[in-house]
């Protein structure tokens, strides 16, 4: 398979693993040395939380019904071995609370083939924050 159309193949396993909260179909995508820079605390999410399964389904179990997420202005740098993925990135879907939620972050994710096969090694999310001194990050920005 060539290069950029297997990445693009794992992420959209990766999307759809989300959409479905199918969460061992979405540790399946990861490395085994895997770190996330995610919304949620902490700063850092090492690979024993982020290939748990468990882990991912609680989250997964705090949406009620389906869970949406999109990616837009996908940028892929693709060398032989490593791949870089920017894009925007839009999450939708309520909360067992009954909150709706909708909201566009920042995306990074760094994929590697290691041994023919590609998989993801980093993930970076983020939000950009008002600069005004509040701290408070802005989650109804869109693109």
């Amino acid at each position: 398979m060539a290069t950029e159309p297997a990445v693009l193949a794992l992420l959209d396993a990766y999307q759809n693993a989300i959409n479905t909260k199918d969460a061992r179909a979405v540790v399946a995508c990861y490395t085994h040395d895997v770190v996330a820079y995610d919304l949620a605390p902490p700063l850092s999410q090492k690979a024993d939380i982020v290939r748990d399964p468990t882990h991912v389904q609680e989250w997964f179990d705090s949406w009620e019904g389906p869970l949406e997420s999109a990616a837009q202005e996908t940028r892929l740098r693709v060398g032989a071995d490593i791949a870089f993925v920017f894009s925007l990135r839009r999450m939708r879907g309520i909360k067992k609370t009954g909150q709706k939620v909708e909201l566009w972050f920042r995306s990074t994710t760094i994929c590697t083939r290691q041994a023919g096969e590609w998989k993801i090694c980093h993930i970076h999310n983020s939000t950009p924050f008002a600069m005004d001194g509040s701290g408070k990050a802005l989650l109804d920005l869109k693109p």
